[in-house]
Protein backbone atom coordinates (compact mmCIF):
# COMPACT_ATOMS: atom_id res chain seq x y z
CA UNK A 1 0.00 0.00 0.00
CA UNK A 2 1.46 3.36 -1.01
CA UNK A 3 1.84 5.87 1.80
CA UNK A 4 -0.12 9.11 1.80
CA UNK A 5 1.73 12.35 1.12
CA UNK A 6 2.60 14.53 4.07
CA UNK A 7 3.85 18.09 4.24
CA UNK A 8 5.72 20.09 6.79
CA UNK A 9 5.90 23.86 6.85
CA UNK A 10 8.07 26.20 8.88
CA UNK A 11 7.79 29.99 8.99
CA UNK A 12 10.72 31.91 10.45
CA UNK A 13 11.49 35.56 11.19
CA UNK A 14 15.10 35.19 10.03
CA UNK A 15 15.92 34.66 6.37
CA UNK A 16 19.48 33.55 7.11
CA UNK A 17 18.38 31.04 9.74
CA UNK A 18 15.62 29.84 7.38
CA UNK A 19 18.18 28.96 4.71
CA UNK A 20 20.26 27.05 7.25
CA UNK A 21 17.18 25.21 8.58
CA UNK A 22 16.06 24.25 5.05
CA UNK A 23 19.46 22.77 4.30
CA UNK A 24 19.50 20.83 7.58
CA UNK A 25 15.99 19.48 6.91
CA UNK A 26 16.86 18.29 3.40
CA UNK A 27 20.01 16.59 4.69
CA UNK A 28 18.31 14.95 7.68
CA UNK A 29 15.60 12.87 6.01
CA UNK A 30 14.46 11.76 2.54
CA UNK A 31 12.01 14.62 1.91
CA UNK A 32 11.42 16.94 -1.04
CA UNK A 33 12.10 20.61 -0.52
CA UNK A 34 8.95 21.99 -2.19
CA UNK A 35 9.52 25.66 -1.33
CA UNK A 36 12.29 27.49 0.44
CA UNK A 37 11.91 31.22 -0.01
CA UNK A 38 11.42 34.63 1.48
CA UNK A 39 7.89 35.84 2.14
CA UNK A 40 6.56 39.19 3.27
CA UNK A 41 7.29 40.91 5.58
CA UNK A 42 10.90 39.74 5.64
CA UNK A 43 10.20 36.19 6.80
CA UNK A 44 11.28 32.81 5.46
CA UNK A 45 9.09 29.86 4.46
CA UNK A 46 10.16 26.21 4.21
CA UNK A 47 7.76 23.64 2.77
CA UNK A 48 8.75 19.98 2.58
CA UNK A 49 6.90 16.91 1.36
CA UNK A 50 7.25 13.16 1.56
CA UNK A 51 6.25 10.21 3.68
CA UNK A 52 5.00 11.10 7.15
CA UNK A 53 7.88 9.77 9.28
CA UNK A 54 10.66 11.45 7.26
CA UNK A 55 8.64 14.70 7.21
CA UNK A 56 8.33 14.57 11.00
CA UNK A 57 12.05 13.85 11.36
CA UNK A 58 12.98 16.75 9.08
CA UNK A 59 10.56 19.07 10.89
CA UNK A 60 12.16 18.24 14.25
CA UNK A 61 15.59 19.24 12.97
CA UNK A 62 14.13 22.30 11.23
CA UNK A 63 12.54 23.48 14.47
CA UNK A 64 15.84 22.92 16.27
CA UNK A 65 17.72 25.07 13.75
CA UNK A 66 14.95 27.70 13.66
CA UNK A 67 15.24 28.17 17.41
CA UNK A 68 13.85 31.51 18.58
CA UNK A 69 13.18 32.57 14.97
CA UNK A 70 10.35 30.06 14.56
CA UNK A 71 7.01 31.81 13.98
CA UNK A 72 4.82 28.82 13.19
CA UNK A 73 4.95 25.20 12.11
CA UNK A 74 2.60 22.72 10.54
CA UNK A 75 2.51 19.02 9.68
CA UNK A 76 -0.37 17.57 7.67
CA UNK A 77 0.05 13.79 7.39
CA UNK A 78 -2.64 13.13 4.76
CA UNK A 79 -2.55 16.19 2.55
CA UNK A 80 -5.25 16.47 -0.10
CA UNK A 81 -3.59 15.98 -3.53
CA UNK A 82 -4.83 19.33 -4.86
CA UNK A 83 -2.90 21.45 -2.34
CA UNK A 84 0.63 21.10 -3.79
CA UNK A 85 -0.38 21.97 -7.39
CA UNK A 86 -2.41 24.92 -6.05
CA UNK A 87 0.66 26.16 -4.16
CA UNK A 88 2.48 26.26 -7.50
CA UNK A 89 -0.62 27.77 -9.19
CA UNK A 90 -0.60 24.97 -11.76
CA UNK A 91 -3.89 23.32 -10.83
CA UNK A 92 -5.97 22.71 -13.99
CA UNK A 93 -9.40 24.32 -13.81
CA UNK A 94 -11.92 22.70 -16.16
CA UNK A 95 -14.42 25.57 -15.86
CA UNK A 96 -14.95 28.56 -13.63
CA UNK A 97 -18.07 28.00 -11.57
CA UNK A 98 -18.82 29.57 -8.19
CA UNK A 99 -15.66 30.98 -6.60
CA UNK A 100 -14.66 30.90 -2.94
CA UNK A 101 -11.86 32.81 -1.25
CA UNK A 102 -10.45 32.39 2.25
CA UNK A 103 -7.98 35.07 3.38
CA UNK A 104 -5.94 34.57 6.55
CA UNK A 105 -3.37 36.34 8.65
CA UNK A 106 -0.90 33.43 8.42
CA UNK A 107 0.64 31.07 5.92
CA UNK A 108 -0.04 28.04 8.10
CA UNK A 109 -3.72 28.98 8.48
CA UNK A 110 -4.18 29.15 4.71
CA UNK A 111 -2.63 25.73 4.10
CA UNK A 112 -4.87 24.27 6.82
CA UNK A 113 -7.91 25.97 5.28
CA UNK A 114 -7.05 24.75 1.76
CA UNK A 115 -6.63 21.14 2.90
CA UNK A 116 -9.87 21.18 4.89
CA UNK A 117 -11.79 22.86 2.05
CA UNK A 118 -10.74 20.17 -0.46
CA UNK A 119 -11.59 17.36 1.91
CA UNK A 120 -15.05 18.78 2.67
CA UNK A 121 -16.58 18.93 -0.81
CA UNK A 122 -15.93 18.50 -4.51
CA UNK A 123 -14.15 21.75 -5.39
CA UNK A 124 -11.07 22.57 -7.41
CA UNK A 125 -8.41 24.67 -5.75
CA UNK A 126 -7.31 27.45 -8.06
CA UNK A 127 -4.41 28.80 -6.04
CA UNK A 128 -2.91 28.83 -2.56
CA UNK A 129 -0.93 32.09 -2.27
CA UNK A 130 1.47 32.21 0.68
CA UNK A 131 2.64 35.57 1.92
CA UNK A 132 4.47 37.03 -1.10
CA UNK A 133 3.41 40.61 -1.73
CA UNK A 134 0.67 40.26 0.84
CA UNK A 135 2.23 41.72 3.98
CA UNK A 136 2.41 38.26 5.57
CA UNK A 137 -1.20 37.33 4.84
CA UNK A 138 -2.20 34.44 2.58
CA UNK A 139 -5.26 33.19 0.72
CA UNK A 140 -6.79 30.25 -1.10
CA UNK A 141 -9.17 30.38 -4.06
CA UNK A 142 -11.42 27.55 -5.20
CA UNK A 143 -14.16 26.87 -7.71
CA UNK A 144 -17.02 24.43 -8.09
CA UNK A 145 -20.74 24.02 -7.70
CA UNK A 146 -22.07 26.77 -5.41
CA UNK A 147 -23.19 24.34 -2.69
CA UNK A 148 -19.81 22.59 -2.73
CA UNK A 149 -17.96 25.90 -2.52
CA UNK A 150 -20.16 27.00 0.40
CA UNK A 151 -19.42 23.72 2.22
CA UNK A 152 -15.70 24.05 1.48
CA UNK A 153 -15.58 27.64 2.70
CA UNK A 154 -17.31 26.66 5.94
CA UNK A 155 -14.93 23.72 6.49
CA UNK A 156 -11.84 25.77 5.64
CA UNK A 157 -12.79 28.59 8.00
CA UNK A 158 -13.73 26.13 10.78
CA UNK A 159 -10.34 24.39 10.50
CA UNK A 160 -8.38 27.59 11.11
CA UNK A 161 -7.46 28.76 14.58
CA UNK A 162 -9.77 31.45 15.91
CA UNK A 163 -8.80 35.00 14.95
CA UNK A 164 -6.64 34.05 11.98
CA UNK A 165 -9.29 34.31 9.26
CA UNK A 166 -9.43 37.80 7.76
CA UNK A 167 -12.43 37.08 5.55
CA UNK A 168 -14.09 34.43 3.41
CA UNK A 169 -16.11 35.29 0.32
CA UNK A 170 -18.35 33.52 -2.17
CA UNK A 171 -18.96 34.66 -5.75
CA UNK A 172 -21.92 32.53 -6.91
CA UNK A 173 -21.69 33.43 -10.62
CA UNK A 174 -18.35 35.08 -11.48
CA UNK A 175 -17.98 37.25 -14.57
CA UNK A 176 -16.18 35.44 -17.40
CA UNK A 177 -13.20 37.84 -17.10
CA UNK A 178 -12.59 36.48 -13.59
CA UNK A 179 -11.16 33.28 -15.09
CA UNK A 180 -8.31 35.32 -16.54
CA UNK A 181 -7.82 37.22 -13.27
CA UNK A 182 -7.83 34.15 -11.04
CA UNK A 183 -5.68 31.92 -13.24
Amino acid sequence: MASQPAIGLLELTSIARGIVAADAMAKRAPVRLLQSQTICPGKYLILIGGDEDPVREAMDIGCHYAGPYLVDRLIIPYLHPQVIPALAAVQPLPALEAVGVIETFSVVATVVAADAACKAADVTLIEVRLGNGLGGKAYVTMSGDQHAVEASLAAGVAAVESGLVVRSELIPAPHTDMARVLL
